[in-house]
C-alpha cells in the first residue's frame, strides 16, 4: 500500500473512531463508555484506538476541536464594525450558546474529561485563553472610541465575563431545568453593563 493510501486509510479510521465516540456520547455519559465500545462501533481494534489517542478523554478533546473552531468564529461577531455594540455582543453570545445547545453531549463529556485528565485540562485552559484576546480588543476599542467608560483592566474583565459564560453554558449542557432564554438574556445584560455601563448603545 502506497504512502498516500495508508494516510487516507489512517484518516478514515481516526474519523470512524471520533464518529463512534460522538454517537456513544449521545447515548451514555463518558464514564460508562469503554475503549472497547468505541473501537467496536468504529469497526477497528483497541490497538487502533490507542494508535490515535492516549485515552478516551483525549479523544473527546479531539472531537471538540471542531466546536472550538465554531465558538471562535462566534467571537468574531463581537468585532463586526457595521453593527452596534449591543447587536455585536447579542449576536456573538447567542451564537456561542447555539453551539452548546446543539452539541450538549460533547460539552458534558468535555467537562467530565477535564476533571479527570490533566492534558485535557491544559488544552481546555489554552482554548479558553484564545477567546480572551478578541473580547479585550472589543473593550479597548470601545473605550478608545469613547463608546465605553474607563473601567477595570480589560483582560481581567474579559476573563471574568468568559468565566460567566462557561458557568451558564455548563448548566445548559448538563440539562438545567431553568429556561435557557432568560439566562442568556441575563448574561447579555451583564456583558453590556460591565463594558458600557448601560444598555450598550454607543
Amino acid at each position: 500500500m502506497s504512502g498516500p493510501d495508508r494516510a487516507d486509510r489512517a484518516d478514515r479510521r481516526r474519523t470512524a473512531l471520533l464518529e463512534a465516540l460522538d454517537e456513544l456520547l449521545q447515548e451514555h455519559p463518558l464514564a460508562q463508555i469503554k475503549i472497547a465500545d468505541i473501537s467496536h462501533r468504529a469497526g477497528v481494534t483497541r490497538s487502533a484506538f490507542y494508535f490515535y489517542f492516549d485515552s478516551k478523554a483525549i479523544a473527546v478533546a479531539a472531537l471538540m476541536s471542531e466546536v472550538y473552531d465554531e465558538r471562535f468564529v462566534a467571537t468574531t461577531l463581537l468585532r463586526a464594525e457595521d453593527e452596534t455594540p449591543q447587536a455585536r455582543i447579542d449576536a456573538g453570545l447567542r451564537a456561542m450558546f447555539d453551539v452548546v445547545t446543539e452539541r450538549a453531549h460533547l460539552h458534558r463529556a468535555l467537562g467530565d474529561a477535564r476533571n479527570t485528565d490533566a492534558t485535557v485540562r491544559a488544552l481546555w485552559d489554552a482554548d479558553r485563553s484564545s477567546f480572551v484576546g478578541p473580547v479585550v480588543e472589543l473593550i479597548e476599542a470601545e473605550r478608545a472610541a469613547g463608546n465605553a467608560p474607563a473601567g477595570p483592566d480589560a483582560a481581567a474583565l474579559a476573563t471574568l465575563l468568559l468565566e460567566l459564560n462557561d458557568r451558564v453554558l455548563e448548566r445548559v449542557a448538563r440539562g438545567s431545568e431553568l429556561d435557557v432564554r432568560p439566562q442568556l438574556d441575563a448574561v447579555i445584560a451583564i456583558w453590556l453593563r460591565s463594558i458600557y455601563g448601560s444598555g450598550g448603545t454607543a
